[in-house]
């Protein structure tokens, strides 16, 4: 049952498959988010800050929700849909789920790859890897993206969203439809559990983990230990696990783009395997990844590092 909506005449024709997921009678309970247009909330929190001390919370549930945190210091790098829809803890969830993969969802994540995510009930917490997943791809300098899509974040997806997605260009999203594995031409990078995956052929050296995956994984653990510490000291401002998540990869994007930048701006344009190496990628394994990159954000730019394939 709908019990408010706004505005009040949209079409709310096949709700229930969006609010049901698949197999979701198995389990006791469940939460979904859904995203038909990114960005909007204005009105639905006006509506919360106006009701919230009259909706009933739920049988149990009270004050056992987990806390939910503004990211102030980063924020204005992040969907603004997203600001306040993820618990405390998610992105530590994240990095566990999937250890040094994390650093090939961000390689697709960056290329602006469509990124299907699958996991049986219960959805909710595969809807933070959705968001987890979006988080890895921000840039802050100007200039970069305007030529490629942004990622868009769809969060819940089932067989009623085929024809949308099929006109989509780019996004990650998360659904419990086995169905959409056989569905290829909806998506380019398609997540098991932990086993990511691609039909595309030039996108499978980027299914590998490399040196500077591995020192950029041991990096980011380092840092959430240091961050650990300091949270055991008590200092009066202490980041939290979600700002040091965030601002890694964003210092890490912003690393690449500006070297990027700084070299089609020089005179021979040439890209060299110690550039490479200065933006924290591996010469080698990371060949496929830059020529991919570049040709994605139209960077012009002559990469002369050797592929030791070919003689």
């Amino acid at each position: 049952m709908v019990e408010w909506c706004l505005p009040q005449d949209i079409d709310l024709e096949g709700v229930e498959f969006k609010s049901m997921a698949s197999g979701s009678h198995k389990i006791q309970s469940d939460f979904i988010h859904q995203l038909e247009t990114p960005g909007h909330y204005s009105h639905l929190a006006a509506f919360y800050e106006d009701k919230k001390g009259v909706l009933h919370a739920g049988p149990g549930r009270g004050g056992s929700l987990p806390p939910v945190y503004w990211l102030p210091s980063i924020h204005r790098y992040m969907y603004p849909e997203m600001k306040i829809t993820h618990p405390a803890g998610c992105m530590s969830q994240f990095i566990k789920f999937f250890g040094e993969q994390i650093l090939i969802l961000w390689k697709f994540a960056l290329l602006r790859k469509r990124i299907l995510i699958f996991s049986p009930p219960p959805v909710g917490v595969v809807c933070y890897r959705v968001y987890c997943c979006c988080c890895l791809a921000n840039v802050s300098l100007p200039g970069i993206g305007g030529a490629i899509p942004e990622s868009k974040p769809f969060f819940y997806v089932n067989v009623a969203d085929i024809e949308s997605l099929e006109v989509e260009v780019s996004y990650v999203a998360c659904t419990t439809e086995k169905i959409f594995e056989e569905k290829r031409e909806l998506y380019d990078v398609y997540v098991d559990n932990q086993n990511v995956k691609t039909h595309h052929g030039h996108l499978q050296p980027l299914l590998r983990i490399n040196s500077a995956d591995r020192e950029k994984y041991r990096r980011l653990n380092e840092q959430r230990q240091m961050l650990l510490y300091s949270q055991e000291l008590e200092d009066d401002y202490t980041p939290c696990e979600e700002d040091l998540f965030v601002l890694f990869f964003l210092e890490q994007n912003n690393r690449i783009f500006q070297t990027l930048l700084e070299v089609s701006a020089s005179q021979d344009k040439t890209l060299t395997a110690e550039h490479a190496r200065g933006m924290g990628l591996d010469p080698q394994g990371d060949r496929s990844f830059l020529m991919d990159l570049l040709e994605a954000y139209g960077i012009d730019v002559m990469l002369v590092i050797d592929n030791p394939c070919c003689p």
